[in-house]
């Protein structure tokens, strides 16, 4: 009976552990730069989240498409409750004016693994 009255315990233990987990939720998934000329072709986009989650959300990686843009983010964990960053730099120098859209994949420990937020705008030809 101590056995079962044990194993139950540790069973229930274990579900309650498993269950608290980080959790990222971000104000917006895509930024439209609208149009901008190719003689400012450097724009910049911040991507703020929140932990909704009851553990610390560690941010693994942030990953662009294209090699004109460059994501950075929050390396340390950020606490249940608290709010990070991911800011996004897409410079368009050296590329053809018209409609952009690029993706930049983000890898978290949160319940969901991967996210993807997109960017996206129109370059002008300089006048």
């Amino acid at each position: 009976m101590k056995r079962i009255i044990l194993t139950l315990t540790m069973l229930v233990a274990l579900v309650a552990t498993a269950s608290a987990q980080a959790e990222i939720k971000f104000d917006k998934l895509i930024h439209n730069f609208g149009s901008f000329e190719e003689s400012n072709p450097v724009q910049k986009a911040t991507f703020t989240f929140t932990n909704v989650g009851n553990k610390p959300l560690i941010i693994n990686q942030a990953i662009a498409s294209c090699g004109c843009t460059i994501p950075s983010y929050t390396k340390k964990p950020v606490a249940p409750g608290e709010k990070g960053q991911i800011s996004v730099t897409y410079n368009g120098k050296g590329m053809f004016p018209g409609h952009f859209k690029k993706s930049i994949t983000v890898r978290s420990n949160g319940n969901v693994e991967m996210s993807r937020l997109y960017i996206e705008g129109v370059m002008t030809e300089k006048k």
